[in-house]
C-alpha cells in the first residue's frame, strides 16, 4: 500500500440510527474500492462490521468499526459507529478523531431521535456534517418528505445534491444537480449509467442546481463576486466552494443511496474524495497544555490512542490517530501518561478484522497496532524530547446502573479485573465500588448497553454474574437543634475510662451566625466559642465543630477525639445508616478525670452524645435528586410528562429544539432507576435523555417512613 501524504487523507464518521443501513454501507463502499472481493449480509453474519460475537447475537452493532479505501489517490479513513444511544460513547470517539460526519438516514423513517443526539455531537464540535439517504428503494420511502423535514430541523443549510426520480422497490435512477447528470443502474447495482437530464426534469434540476451554485459561493468572496456576474460556476468553483461550506458548517449537502443494492455508493465516494476536507484543511487540536499541535510530518511523532478492541487469539489490538508527526515500525516511543517505553513493533491499517501491514503511517492518519505492553485508551505516544498529552474527548454522564456480582462469591477478583478490561473498550462502561452502599456498580447508557456487558461477561468470559437493583445514596440531616450528654465510664481494675461530653446539634447552613445562646426546656447554654472547625464531607456537605468548652471541664487535647467519635456516627446515620451532612456541632462542657480519661473514653462519649442529639433533632432523610432532559417527538410528549409526573418528576419547562420537544424536569434517583426502558417502551425507541446530579433534598413523609421500615427490617435481619 503507498505511504498517504497528510493533505491526501481524509477521516470520517459514519454515523446514524440503528436501522439506517451503515454496516450495507460499510460493505458497499468496501467492495467498491476493492478492499473486498464481495459484499458480506448482516444475516449471514460474514460484513466486515459487526464482526465480534454479540453483535452477531444481537444483531446491531456494539463497537465501532475502523476502516480505510483508496479512492482516485485518496485514503478515505472511514469509522463506522453503532446507532443506538446506548452505544454512545464509539460515536463521540469517532468525532473526535475524524473531520466530516456522514449522517446517514433510513428513507422510510427520515431524522430519528439518533440522527438528532448525533447531530447534536457534530454541532458541539463543530464538525462538518453530509446527510445521506438510504433504503431509496423501500416502499415507505418518501424522498420529498425526508427533504422537508431536514430542512424544517436544521434549517436553510440543507442543500441537496442529488435527488431520486423514483422511490420504492423501483428505484434505479437519480439526478445529480452537481454534475447536471442523470445516475442510472441495472439490478445489481455497481458502475451507473450516466446520461443527460432527460427534458422533463430539467426545470426542477436547475432550480436545484441555482440553489447549490449560491450554497457553494457563499463562503467565498471570489466566488461570490463571479456568481454575481455570470450566475453560474464551474464544477471545480462549485466543489471548492461546497468544500468551505462543510468545513465551516455552512451547509449540509443531502445526498442519496441505495446500500443494499449497490447504486449511488460510487458516486458517494467521488464526492468524498473530491470535496471533503482534508486533514489539514481542519481547525487544530489542542494538547492539554493548551498547545496547538498541527497534522505537521515534519513534526515530533505523536500517537493518540482512541479505541481498544480486544479480539480472539490476539489481545489487545489499539487503535491510534497521528496527531503529527511519521511512526514507522520499530520506532520507540514513550508513554506521556504512564512514564513507559513502547515499541511500535508492527504498524497496520485496518477494514474491521482484516489489517493490512505497513511500514509508515504519517500525519492525520489512522492506524492500529497490537502487542503494545502498557498502552491504555486515551494514552499519548511520543518520540523523544517531545511532552503532547491530549484529552479532548468527552463523554456523556451514566443514565442507568445496576450493582453486579458473580454467581460464586469467590469470582469477585476477576469479575473486577474483566470489567476493568472491558472500560478500555468503552470508556462509558463506568465501574464504581461504593463503600458507602457496599455495592459494586456498573454504570452504563442503557440498559442494551448493560445486557451487553453481561452477555460478554457470561459468554466470552464463562463468568455468571447477577444484575440487581443498586441501593440509593440518601442522606440524612437534622432540622432543629438539641441538646444531649453521655458519660462514658468504665473500671475493670487498673486504669479504667471515664469521659463525658455536652454537646448541642443544630442545622448547619452557609454563612449562619456563630452560635451564642440556646434554650432547652426552660434552660439557658450561653455559647463561649474558643475555635470553630469547618470540614467538607467526602460524601457532600458540610460538618462543623464548634469548642466552647470553658474553664477546663476538658482538656483540649481531648478535642480531636470527641471530633472522631462524632465523624464516625455520620458516616453511619440513625435512620437507614446513610451517611449525615450539614450539621453544627457545639461543645460546650463534660467532665475528665485526671487518671482515667484519654483519647478513647472521649471518642465514645462524644459518639454516643452525638447520636442522642442527632436523634432528637427531627432528623430526615435527603434524596438525590438529578436534572434530566428528554428529547421527545411532540405526539409522545403528553405520554412522557404523565409519566415524568408518576415518577415524582417537577417539570421545569419544554421548548422545542430541531423537530423534537425539550422537556427540563428534577426527578429523584430512586425514579430513574428503569426510565431508559420505560422511555424507549413509551416513545418506540424514538426518545432519549441525559441526566446529572443536581442536590439533595428532603424525601415526603411516607417515603422516609417506609425507608425506615425497611432499614429497620434490614437491621433485624441481619442480628
Amino acid at each position: 500500500m503507498k505511504v498517504y501524504q497528510t493533505n491526501e487523507i481524509k477521516n470520517i464518521a459514519l454515523l446514524g440510527n440503528d436501522g439506517s443501513g451503515k454496516t450495507t454501507l460499510t460493505e458497499a463502499l468496501l467492495y467498491e474500492s476493492g478492499i473486498i472481493k464481495r459484499r458480506g449480509r448482516i444475516t449471514a453474519k460474514n460484513t466486515v462490521s459487526d464482526y465480534f460475537p454479540v453483535e452477531q447475537e444481537y444483531g446491531y452493532s456494539v463497537f465501532s468499526t475502523v476502516y480505510h479505501v483508496e479512492w482516485n489517490g485518496k485514503k478515505l479513513n472511514i469509522i463506522d459507529c453503532p446507532g443506538s444511544d446506548d452505544f454512545v460513547g464509539a460515536a463521540i470517539t469517532a468525532l473526535n478523531v475524524t473531520d466530516t460526519a456522514i449522517l446517514l438516514l433510513n428513507g422510510q423513517y427520515g431524522p430519528e431521535v439518533g440522527t438528532q443526539n448525533h447531530f447534536r455531537y457534530t454541532e458541539k464540535l463543530g464538525k462538518p456534517v453530509i446527510f445521506l439517504v438510504n433504503q431509496l428503494d423501500s416502499e415507505k420511502c418518501d424522498f420529498d418528505h425526508v427533504l422537508e423535514q431536514l430542512k424544517e430541523n436544521y434549517g436553510s443549510k440543507v442543500v441537496p445534491v442529488q435527488y431520486p426520480l423514483a422511490t420504492g422497490p423501483d428505484f434505479n435512477s437519480l439526478i445529480d444537480v452537481l454534475l447536471m447528470k442523470k445516475y442510472s443502474w441495472g439490478p445489481d447495482g455497481g458502475a451507473p449509467t450516466i446520461e443527460e437530464i432527460p427534458a422533463e426534469e430539467m426545470e426542477k434540476a436547475q432550480a436545484w442546481h441555482k440553489t447549490l451554485v449560491e450554497a457553494a459561493a457563499e463562503h467565498d468572496e471570489t466566488l461570490m463576486e463571479k456568481f454575481f456576474e455570470s450566475e453560474s460556476l464551474t464544477e471545480d468553483e462549485m466543489r471548492e466552494g461546497i468544500r468551505k461550506g462543510l468545513a465551516a458548517r455552512g451547509m449540509f449537502p443531502v445526498f442519496c443511496v441505495c446500500a443494499g443494492k449497490d447504486m449511488g455508493v460510487r458516486r458517494l465516494m467521488e464526492f468524498l474524495g473530491n470535496v471533503v476536507p482534508f486533514v489539514d484543511e481542519m481547525p487544530t487540536v489542542h494538547n492539554t497544555r493548551g498547545v496547538p499541535v498541527a497534522p505537521d510530518s515534519n513534526g515530533p511523532t505523536s500517537l493518540y490512542f482512541f479505541k481498544t478492541a480486544v479480539e480472539p487469539h490476539i489481545g489487545d489490538v489499539q487503535y491510534f490517530k497521528v496527531m503529527s508527526g511519521v511512526v514507522h515500525e520499530g520506532d520507540d516511543l514513550n508513554n506521556a501518561d504512564r512514564g513507559s517505553k513502547e515499541r511500535m513493533a508492527q504498524l497496520y491499517v485496518c477494514a474491521g478484522a482484516n489489517r493490512e501491514k505497513v511500514d509508515e503511517l504519517r500525519a492525520g492518519d489512522i492506524g492500529c497496532t497490537v502487542k503494545l505492553k502498557d498502552v491504555k485508551t486515551g494514552n499519548t505516544l511520543n518520540s523523544k524530547d517531545c511532552e503532547n498529552r491530549f484529552n479532548f474527548i468527552k463523554y456523556p454522564n451514566p443514565k442507568y446502573t445496576r450493582a453486579i456480582k458473580p454467581v460464586n462469591e469467590a469470582d469477585t477478583e476477576k469479575m473486577m479485573a474483566v470489567l476493568n478490561r472491558m472500560r478500555e473498550e468503552d470508556p462509558t462502561w463506568v465501574v464504581e465500588q461504593s463503600k458507602e452502599l457496599k455495592q459494586i456498580l456498573v454504570h452504563g447508557q442503557g440498559e442494551f448497553h448493560l445486557r451487553t456487558l453481561k452477555w460478554r461477561l457470561e459468554n466470552n468470559e464463562k463468568l455468571q454474574v447477577q444484575f440487581y437493583e443498586p441501593k440509593i445514596p440518601y442522606r440524612e440531616t437534622i432540622t432543629k437543634a438539641a441538646r444531649a450528654d453521655y458519660r462514658h465510664k468504665k473500671q475493670s481494675g487498673g486504669a479504667g475510662q471515664f469521659g463525658e461530653v455536652h454537646l448541642i446539634v443544630e442545622p448547619y447552613y452557609e454563612g449562619m451566625p456563630a452560635p451564642e445562646l440556646y434554650k432547652f426546656n426552660g434552660q439557658e447554654f450561653k455559647m463561649n466559642v474558643k475555635s470553630t472547625e469547618t470540614i467538607d464531607l467526602e460524601w457532600g456537605g458540610k460538618l462543623v465543630f464548634v469548642n466552647s468548652v470553658v474553664g477546663g471541664a476538658i482538656d483540649t487535647r481531648f478535642m480531636p477525639a470527641i471530633l472522631k467519635g462524632i465523624m464516625s456516627r455520620m458516616e453511619q446515620g440513625p435512620l437507614t445508616g446513610s451517611y449525615a451532612r450539614d450539621v453544627r456541632v457545639i461543645v460546650y462542657d463534660g467532665k475528665m478525670h485526671p487518671v482515667d480519661s484519654n483519647e478513647i473514653s472521649f471518642m465514645l462519649a462524644g459518639r454516643q452524645a452525638f447520636s442522642e442529639a442527632f436523634k432528637n433533632a427531627g432528623p430526615k432523610i435527603l434524596e438525590p435528586i438529578y436534572d434530566v432532559e428528554v428529547f421527545v417527538p411532540s405526539d409522545k410528549l403528553g405520554d412522557v410528562m404523565s409519566d415524568m409526573q408518576g415518577r415524582r418528576g417537577m417539570i421545569m419547562g419544554m421548548s422545542s429544539e430541531k423537530g423534537y420537544e425539550k422537556l427540563a424536569a428534577k426527578v429523584p434517583l430512586k425514579e430513574m432507576s428503569n426510565y431508559s426502558t420505560a422511555l424507549s417502551s413509551l416513545t418506540g425507541g424514538r426518545a432519549s435523555f441525559i441526566m446529572k446530579f443536581a442536590s439533595y433534598e428532603l424525601v415526603p413523609t411516607d417515603v422516609q417512613n417506609k425507608l425506615m421500615k425497611e432499614f429497620e427490617e434490614q437491621e433485624k435481619e441481619e442480628v
